[in-house]
């Protein structure tokens, strides 16, 4: 028997017998196919960069059935005579990009370009879904929702994807390079990839033979499967295979061998819908989407458009896709899932038909078989029955609920709800009351709760009794994270549900006593101002993205992307789980060597003339491998080496460390812990910040004084889609290519050479692109590249590995944690006359690059004039996970240190904090003290004019005056706003280049810098295009179109030191523009000599045939100037606060930056944007959450959750402002790559501003004093944060306080 599917139209055919069943889409793609697209990612289904879309012929009906699919989760077995197309499959470079790719290009919505084929797919897939109706707005924002992205903000991609919409306003679009009036049209009647006619002609089942793999056809033909299998003698092992999408959450499964994999997709039964006079009957199989179209046309019982409209909320779309009614029940069931499925569909009444080999077929109620023992291995769920629940006399209510990070989807809930009531002249006749995903075993209904309502009238007394009863039944089980609020959640949702029914002896004519009514999101919205500056032409200019289409259509090459070399094997760490302990040994579990197994790697196998060094940089080593003694959790400790990846991930997940911690001093897991045990690293005197005036006098200065107030700031994980990887190719006379995505190639280049005790000149590190890196592969990516070396040393065979994101997750580390201690002393006024800080920054076990922070932090708080500034940092060295630099290290942690003082300040004198900010903003006096030579001139200094056009722009008063109503008007829905500014000190380095010009007259461009997604390649470009085109030939107007800029290469390109810090564009383009007038100094005497005009193709043959040397290399070094300057930005953002399940909406967000005169405002607006919402993550989303050990738990995207198109603000505005001259920077520009992250700190002042008037409220119904309203808004503010400061009780004191007033 044969597998035969399409990929692109190309058919391939595989033997079944050697098709290993557990094999998926993506493992195929990515190792045995030509297409590279396709991306692994998280590999869970969580972000959408892995997804192509399945074609599927019905031979009955005649027609073909588009859909997305996650590949990492679809089994290759399950695509028999499926048509798979990729993102180079809708269009490529050869035979010319599709519309959607030139889209993303000219909407500058690529920019590390990793997530971007998927979101290409994501979007052919939603247009080909309306091909029978217009395409809407509305489709548009939700094409994309499923698909992560770490690098734009999403506002640009969001704008593509709308652009296609028929009811779009081409004005309302974002900037991009299309006219306004001339978008490309989209064709939904051209397919790119028709279905193939041989899958047509091949159609038929894979039968129920000896194959490992099968697919019955029929119940029956499934019933004697499932006998044989039980009755064999060994009792074979089953998998009932549907969508398979369960993996993505239970990932051991994948590990797990199965004797038999049985895909029940195909039995008709178990695939149709049904609907009867009593309800509707779905097939198990059915998938999520389906249910949800079927569901919607129903429209006789209005439930089933509401459970509808729940159900678009369960995964991503992609995952709806594939994943099936009856395997998200099962889950439920077996594994205790916490389903929104099972929530809803108990409150419906729904039903499930079984087919038990034992017990023969059997009909249950979805309660019984939730609270039954776990389904068999052989048993099964057939169909599930919902039932129609319309009736004349009663009034019928139904409504679902869930609490989630995110509002669309693709995140679990802290708690789902579903009630259902039938209502007779507002007494409850009967309810059904659901609970689910709170921490218990499965959903439950509240009967107790539901006996008590039935038959009575809603008051207020009464619901206060429902809601205590309540308490009683929704009890989340021990351990189970955030448990007072998940609980807090049942009573908002009951109070929600019933309160309409509520009868009021004086109802209120404004609506106040009453729960305001739940509203849709409002749609996206944007502006962009963007100076256009022709002064240095190309430069200037928004050109779109070097290789923006390239990116899209999947073919742009990341390390992982490279084929594989003959005899190339695959690495996967093995990562110490004991923060501090010797260890014994490594073993695998059940004492025998995995599948294709062929080395461990230790620290054993560095070679003698070598050293154990994983990461060599200007501080100082770090160790590759634990020697004795690991010195955290997530060291690494081996690389196990096998034949393909998944046997080496497996490996590493069979391995067993055997540690021992006796005679050991306990390990250091806090700061406290090290400054007590003066467990510190040393700060070099060179980067020990200086301080500012005499604190002393400031505090004796003041009128109030604030002593010893904490702030607490975590982490943040990186998140870059492209995860750590890197291939090292053993070469001739013992040296070694390496392939690294990194940030830093000339640190890998010689921690390779002294981990292997070669010569440099052995060794060369090629890096073309970085799927996104923030920071994370700068150090982080030096060990992965070191290991893979001395393995292929070892075993001198090419060995590579591409990390797992849990992996990844555990060993990387993130931005540093803290503890700041702080003193201020202030004028009644608000004037603050100084600032006294102590703070504890958690390094880790090593030194890494966390030397540079404390001037970080410093940098990013002197954003006020403090009056007089002193600080005490101590750097701690613990037994933990070590820290790494990422975007803004340091800086976003000083302005949000210096935000939280000003509010602290502005609530002790009971001032409005912008009032505080204003009054403390910098004079140029005062800002040339804080900020010595880098405060530049006098009329480089821009804040304090940004602050007051921001305020004007953003209509600022007239905003807070109307949330100030709005506040007063509304009990369940608070709105805060605030303005915040920003300085980012950077500092220019050392940056090399290299311009050669070829025969053909096209250029060929090596910089130092990395394309990571920040544009680099393309102002590069621009730049060589600007600096040759001071010759005047004819033709050098386009020459940017010649000019290429290639791969990082240690060998060619030397001192490229690294790509960080925001200014290696600039001094990419400096080192660039230097080559440029070398090259113009040795072509001008020939146009000199030609005594006329001269084409540049001419000049150049000329040049060629004169023998002139067309490369030049130069060295780009900052001396001649002040290195370092200062970038200045305001936001102002609002939002709104759910006081029920403190979900936080981003309502709008205006930003004002200055980014001098911009190199490419395209790119900057992208840096913007892209900062700004990476900075909303940390400050908003993100929970980095480790055990007591410094273990690492949100580990996946299952619990780390980024923002996603839904979590943005809702209307974005960005204005970039052109600052004028800036004589000593790069053609006056300025940086955009990290300053504008700082700026979502507005998000987080303005939610405190929001909860502050909650608080108020709180107190006031408890008839508290309000006079004390201090207190601190941790990071992140989270939902169950906001919630715990605006009240967990609030439900019960509105109804204590109403019953009280009335």
């Amino acid at each position: 028997m044969s597998l035969v599917f399409a990929i692109n139209g190309q058919r391939f055919e595989l033997s079944l017998s050697s098709v290993d069943p557990s094999t998926t889409l993506l493992e195929f793609l990515r190792y045995q196919s030509p297409f590279k697209s396709v991306k692994l990612s998280c590999g869970e289904g969580g972000c959408g960069a892995c997804v192509v879309l399945l074609s599927r012929y019905d031979p009955v009906l005649q027609n073909v059935e588009d859909f997305t699919v996650s590949s990492c989760l679809t089994l290759l077995c399950s695509i028999n005579h499926c048509s798979i197309t990729t993102s180079e499959g809708l269009g490529n470079s050869r035979d010319g990009f599709h519309t959607i790719q030139n889209r993303f290009s000219g909407f500058h919505a690529s920019q590390c370009g990793f997530c971007t084929p998927g979101m290409s797919v994501s979007l052919f897939s939603a247009l080909l879904d309306s091909s029978s109706s217009e395409f809407t707005v509305l489709e548009a924002e939700k094409a994309v929702s499923g698909n992560l992205c770490r690098c734009t903000g999403y506002r640009p991609i969001v704008d593509a994807c709308k652009s296609f919409a028929a009811d779009v306003d081409i004005e309302d679009l974002g900037f991009n390079s299309f006219c306004k009036n001339s978008l490309p049209p989209f064709d939904s009647e051209k397919r790119v990839c028709s279905f193939p006619e041989f899958l047509k002609d091949e159609m038929k089942s894979i039968d129920s033979g000896m194959h490992p793999w099968c697919s019955p056809g029929s119940v029956e033909e499934l019933q004697r499967l499932l006998g044989a299998c039980k009755a064999n003698r060994d009792g074979l092992s089953v998998k009932l295979v549907a969508g398979n999408t369960s993996t993505g959450y239970y990932k051991d499964e994948r590990d797990r061998h199965y004797d038999k994999y049985v895909d029940i997709t195909r039995i008709p039964e178990m695939k149709e819908i049904r609907e009867n006079q009593n309800g509707v009957e779905i097939g198990a199989v059915v998938t999520i989407s389906k249910v949800i179209a079927a569901l919607i046309e129903i429209r006789v019982e209005k439930l089933f458009g509401k459970l509808a409209a729940h159900m678009e909320k369960i995964a991503a779309r992609f995952i709806r896709n594939f994943g099936s009614i009856g395997g998200n029940l099962v889950m439920a069931q077996r594994k205790q899932f916490p389903s929104d499925m099972a929530t809803i569909l108990l409150a419906a009444g729904a039903s499930v038909n079984i087919m038990s080999l034992s017990r023969g077929l059997e009909k249950v109620t979805l309660e019984q078989f939730l609270q039954g023992p776990p389904l068999e291995d052989y048993d099964l769920v057939l169909t599930i029955e919902i039932p129609f629940w319309h009736h004349q006399s009663y009034e019928f209510l139904f409504e679902t609920y869930r609490a989630a990070p995110r509002p669309n989807g693709s995140a679990l809930a802290y708690l789902n709800a579903a009630f259902l009531a039938q209502v007779k002249d507002r007494m409850v006749i009967n309810c059904r009351l659901a609970f689910g995903a709170y921490g218990t075993k499965h959903a439950i209904r509240c009967k107790e709760v539901e006996e008590f309502l039935s038959g009575k009238l809603i008051t207020d007394n009464v619901l206060s009794e429902a809601i205590t009863l309540l308490g009683k039944s929704v009890v989340p089980q021990e351990g189970t994270s955030n448990l007072a609020y998940r609980s807090s959640l049942a009573p908002g949702f009951l109070f929600k549900f019933f309160h309409s029914l509520i009868i009021t002896e004086k109802p209120s004519s404004n609506g106040y006593y009453h729960l305001d009514q739940p509203k849709p999101l409002p749609m996206l919205s944007s502006s962009q101002h963007v100076p256009i500056n022709d002064e240095y032409f190309p430069v200037g200019e928004p050109v779109t993205k070097s290789g923006a289409s390239l990116q899209a259509s999947g073919e742009a090459v990341y390390v992982d992307d490279i084929p594989a070399p003959a005899n190339c094997l695959y690495g996967a760490f093995i990562y110490s789980t004991k923060p501090y302990a010797k260890v014994k040994g490594i073993s695998f579990k059940e004492n025998s060597v995995p599948d294709g197994v062929l080395a461990v790697i230790s620290y054993k196998d560095v070679p003698k003339a070598g050293q154990n060094i994983g990461l060599k940089f200007s501080f100082g080593t770090e160790p590759l491998f634990a020697e004795d003694i690991t010195l955290h959790v997530g060291q690494c400790i081996a690389l196990v080496v096998a034949d393909t990846q998944r046997h080496a991930d497996t490996a590493a997940n069979l391995a067993v460390v055997e540690y021992e911690t006796e005679d050991l001093e306990p390990p250091i897991l806090s700061v406290e812990d090290a400054v007590k045990k003066s467990s510190l690293f040393e700060i070099y005197p060179f980067l020990y910040p200086q301080q500012v005036g005499d604190t002393s006098k400031g505090m004796s200065e003041a009128d109030h004084r604030i002593l010893s107030s904490e702030i607490r700031l975590g982490s943040q994980y990186f998140f870059y889609m492209e995860t750590q990887t890197a291939l090292a190719v053993p070469d001739e006379d013992n040296s070694i290519v390496v392939y690294s995505s990194c940030q830093t190639p000339q640190y890998v280049h010689s921690s390779v050479a002294a981990c292997l005790g070669i010569p440099e000149n052995k060794v060369r590190i090629i890096t073309r692109r970085v799927g996104g890196g923030f920071g994370g592969k700068a150090v982080k990516a030096m060990p992965v590249a070191t290991a893979c070396a001395v393995a292929a040393n070892k075993l001198q065979r090419p060995v590579r590995t591409y990390v797992n994101r849990k992996t990844d997750m555990i060993m990387t580390g993130g931005r540093h944690p803290m503890k700041i201690t702080y003193s201020v002393g202030f004028k009644s006024t608000g004037k603050i006359t100084a600032l006294e800080l102590e703070i504890l920054i958690d390094a880790g076990a090593t030194l890494g690059l966390s030397m540079l922070i404390p001037s970080n932090i410093i940098g990013a708080l002197k954003k006020y004039n403090w009056g007089a500034l002193s600080f005490d940092f101590k750097l701690c060295k613990t037994n933990l996970l070590s820290k790494a630099i990422m975007r803004a290290p340091g800086d976003v942690q000083g302005t949000y240190i210096a935000e939280a003082i000003i509010e602290n300040v502005a609530s002790s004198l009971s001032l409005e904090a912008d009032t505080i900010r204003k009054i403390n903003l910098h004079t140029y006096e005062s800002l040339a003290l804080f900020y010595k030579d880098g405060a530049g001139e006098p009329h480089e200094y821009t804040l304090s004019s940004m602050w007051d056009k921001l305020g004007v722009s953003s209509n600022f008063e007239e905003r807070v005056s109307i949330v100030r109503e709005f506040n007063e008007s509304n009990i369940w829905r608070k709105r805060g706003i605030s303005r915040v500014p920003i300085i980012y000190p950077v500092s220019m380095f050392a940056t090399p280049g290299r311009v050669s010009v070829l025969s053909d007259g096209t250029v060929v461009v090596e910089v130092g810098g990395i394309e990571l997604g920040q544009g680099l390649w393309t102002k590069v470009k621009q730049m060589a295009g600007y600096a040759l085109g001071l010759l005047q030939c004819d033709g050098t107007e386009e020459l940017v179109d010649k000019i290429r800029v290639v791969q990082s290469d240690t060998l060619s390109m030397v001192q490229g030191n690294f790509t960080g810090g925001s200014t290696t564009s600039e001094g990419s383009c400096a080192a660039v523009r230097l080559c440029c007038e070398t090259l113009v100094k040795r072509l001008k005497p020939l146009i000199e000599k030609s005594g006329g005009p001269i084409s540049w193709n001419n000049l150049i043959s000329q040049a060629y045939a004169q023998s002139v040397n067309l490369s030049a290399s130069d060295l780009y070094t900052p001396e001649e100037t002040p290195t370092q300057y200062l970038n200045y930005g305001v936001a102002v953002s609002e939002v709104d606060v759910d006081l029920v399940t403190g979900h936080t909406t981003v309502l709008q967000t205006d930003i004002l930056y200055d980014s001098g005169k911009s190199l490419n405002p395209a790119v900057d607006l992208g840096q913007i944007e892209g900062a700004f919402v990476q900075g909303l993550g940390f400050f908003m989303l993100e929970e980095y959450i480790t055990d007591s050990e410094g273990l690492v738990l949100t580990d996946s995207t299952w619990t780390y959750k980024i923002p996603t198109v839904d979590t943005i603000p809702r209307q974005f505005n960005v204005e970039i402002l052109n600052s004028g001259r800036h004589e000593k920077r790069v053609l006056s520009s300025k940086a955009s790559g990290e300053p504008p992250l700082l700026l979502a700190a507005s998000v987080h002042c303005a939610t405190r501003e929001a909860v502050k008037e909650a608080r108020k409220q709180l107190r006031m119904w408890k008839g508290v004093n309000d006079s004390e309203l201090m207190f601190q808004l941790p990071v992140p503010a989270t939902m169950p944060v906001v919630k715990e400061l605006c009240g967990l009780d609030i439900v019960e004191s509105y109804l204590e306080w109403k019953s009280s007033v009335n």
